[in-house]
């Protein structure tokens, strides 16, 4: 836990933040995709794929600033790079990492080193109410009790994972719910939850 993610927190509390001249609120929300076991990840990969999961984090982020930690971009980038398709582009990457020398392209984003910098640098760029954090684990953990909304795909099973989502029996409304199949045949739920 960074130091001063108290006082981030006193910040949320009030729900206003100053952008230039104008106030705006900011939800803080988590997509993550996990199975029965809260398992999120093996060998710093998904262990399932499922194109209507994929979908939804897109669909969900167009326009929007992520925050994720290296490692999850890295994995992401070279998805991206080894299927040929264009990263997720129309949505602003901020990248946090302890490393003080690790740098990206600037077409991808920009690089942070902790929770606190990636949101004022979120706050900053808001073009949108909500900002999305992505992944991965280290990230989860630090953030879990700052964020409003959770965007969960609950795959059926378990995978032998070694990184996993926190507890987050805290979010108890239910937002939305849906039982799907992918043609990958994995069952899975959407589940939408806040506080």
């Amino acid at each position: 836990m960074f130091p001063c993610i108290d006082t981030w927190k006193h910040m949320k509390i009030k729900k206003i933040h100053q952008i230039g001249v104008k106030y705006k609120i900011m939800r803080i929300s988590i997509i993550a995709s996990m199975d029965k076991k809260r398992g999120i990840g093996k060998d710093n990969r998904i262990p399932w794929h499922i194109t209507k999961d994929l979908v939804r984090l897109k669909n969900l982020t167009i326009g929007h600033v992520t925050i994720l930690g290296r490692k999850s971009f890295e994995s992401m980038l070279a998805y991206y790079e080894k299927s040929g398709r264009s990263t997720m582009s129309q949505r602003t990457h901020i990248v946090v990492t302890k490393d003080p020398n690790y740098v990206i392209e600037e077409k991808y984003g920009l690089v942070v080193n902790s929770i606190e910098e990636a949101l004022r640098q979120a706050q900053g760029k808001l073009s949108s109410e909500e900002v999305f954090i992505i992944g991965g684990q280290q990230i989860f953990d630090q953030t879990i009790g700052i964020v409003d909304r959770l965007y969960l795909t609950i795959v059926d099973g378990g995978f032998n994972c070694d990184t996993f989502f926190p507890d987050y029996s805290q979010f108890k409304k239910i937002i939305s719910e849906e039982e799907c199949e992918s043609k990958e045949g994995h069952k899975y739920n959407f589940l939408t939850l806040e506080r």
